[in-house]
């Protein structure tokens, strides 16, 4: 590392220790908000990755960057019985990541004083890696992925996430402004806040500038973080879908997916995404992953992060669609509710819904769809009570399903066994596609 990186490094450790990031009181916890937990369970990448459902108990996670402990602890939620281990340079952040952990009842966990680049020195491999607004900051992005590479299980899967360039260049013009000012020469500190929203509040509102990145907000003291980690943020920058994919390529890593995928399909960017203009529908038929997403990235910079997953190349991998699987392979299939749907709460609202005959809104309780709700038909959401109890085989789940419907509503023919099997298969399949139930074939 050469001493302007080391000098860059020690600002951003300096700022931190100032003000651990971030400020989420000890006592609040993840445990009901769903997306969160299903963004951070192991469960959800390794199965995008493998098709496979994986166990995380025993489990061992690496949080790097933990900062004040937040997504540690909704690490630790989201992978029950997993060994969580945090990292970060700054010792206050440290500090307050363990008592939070502490106040949780969480005792499988540690923490250390610890850059990105001495992982190594603690003699470990990880199963997940989660790398949580942090690479950004970092002098080499592609080298903290190399270092984060080399403690990381042949299986395992690494999380990370960079600025987008395009959506923060109003705080990249501002972060200039002010360290051009001499504000960010040494570590940010209060009189930076202050003349930040004295400039702010000076500036005519149609100031460009103001206009884009300014927030009345960061005006209150207890906003300070948000001023902090936008306006007067150390070492920030920004990136494009080019530049991840070419950190990937240097760190020897492989693209997984985006966390939130359903929000990154450039097709949902047209009135009518069935019927795009003929060049666009003969240019897409042939995009790679990494072409879609820079396209929806130039058309639609709405995202501050471009949050993914990757992993080692692994050329064993023969996974076919769920959605291009033949019917035997369905037939020999077993079904899996996502761990984090498999809740009281969740199930309790299921049966509500089966008795009233009303539909089921499954993604009120995880969010992933662009285009509106996911509304289940009452009879077949039924389907989905066995999971509470343990996996299913589909062909019991058909069974299941024919008990439900024995007879067609309208002619009240009997529902034969292949009509049952193909609207079962259906709608697991449509689940499957925003992973609320998780379908892991048979040899």
């Amino acid at each position: 590392m050469d001493d302007h990186s080391h000098e860059t490094l020690e600002k951003i450790r300096q700022q931190f220790d100032r003000t651990p990031y971030p400020r989420i009181p000890l006592e609040r916890s993840p445990k009901q908000d769903y997306n969160a937990l299903f963004s951070h369970s192991l469960v959800t990448p390794y199965y995008l990755r493998y098709q496979q459902v994986i166990d995380p108990a025993g489990k061992l996670i690496l949080d790097a960057g933990c900062g004040s402990g937040y997504t540690s602890l909704t690490l630790a939620e989201a992978n029950p019985g997993a060994h969580i281990i945090g990292i970060d340079l700054s010792a206050p952040s440290i500090e307050l990541a363990q008592q939070r952990l502490q106040h949780h009842g969480f005792e499988n966990v540690e923490f250390h004083v610890l850059s990105v680049d001495d992982l190594p020195q603690l003699g470990l491999t990880f199963d997940y890696i989660n790398c949580d607004e942090l690479l950004y900051i970092l002098p080499d992005p592609a080298a903290g992925l190399q270092v984060m590479r080399s403690v990381l299980q042949p299986h395992g899967i690494l999380r990370a996430n960079l600025h987008n360039a395009y959506q923060r260049a109003g705080f990249f013009r501002s972060q200039a402004l002010f360290k051009m000012l001499g504000l960010m020469e040494d570590t940010p500190d209060e009189f930076a806040a202050e003349v930040v929203i004295e400039t702010m509040q000076s500036l005519k509102d149609s100031v460009m500038l103001k206009a884009q990145s300014w927030n009345p907000l960061y005006e209150k003291p207890e906003r300070e973080e948000g001023l902090m980690m936008n306006m007067l943020l150390v070492g920030d920058k920004g990136y494009t879908i080019s530049d991840l994919f070419a950190m990937l390529r240097a760190a020897d890593l492989e693209f997984v997916s985006m966390v939130n995928w359903r929000h990154w399909e450039v097709t949902d960017l047209f009135k009518d995404a069935d019927n795009l203009p003929a060049f666009w529908g003969m240019s897409l038929m042939g995009a790679s992953v990494e072409e879609r997403l820079r396209l929806y990235e130039l058309l639609n910079p709405v995202h501050r992060l471009m949050d993914f997953w990757c992993a080692k190349p692994d050329e064993t991998i023969t996974k076919v669609p769920v959605e291009a699987s033949d019917d035997s392979d369905w037939q020999r299939a077993n079904v899996y509710l996502h761990p984090h749907l498999q809740t009281d709460q969740v199930k309790q609202a299921l049966i509500a819904c089966v008795m009233d005959a009303r539909p089921f809104e499954i993604s009120k309780f995880i969010n992933l769809p662009v285009l509106g709700t996911v509304l289940l038909d009452s009879t077949r959401a039924a389907c989905l009570l066995p999971l509470w109890d343990s996996p299913q085989p589909l062909m019991h789940l058909v069974e299941h399903y024919r008990k439900l419907r024995s007879v067609n509503p309208v002619t009240l023919e009997p529902v034969t066994p292949e009509t049952a099997f193909h609207e079962i298969k259906e709608f697991f399949n449509r689940l499957d596609a925003f992973l609320y139930v998780l379908i892991e074939k048979s040899a």
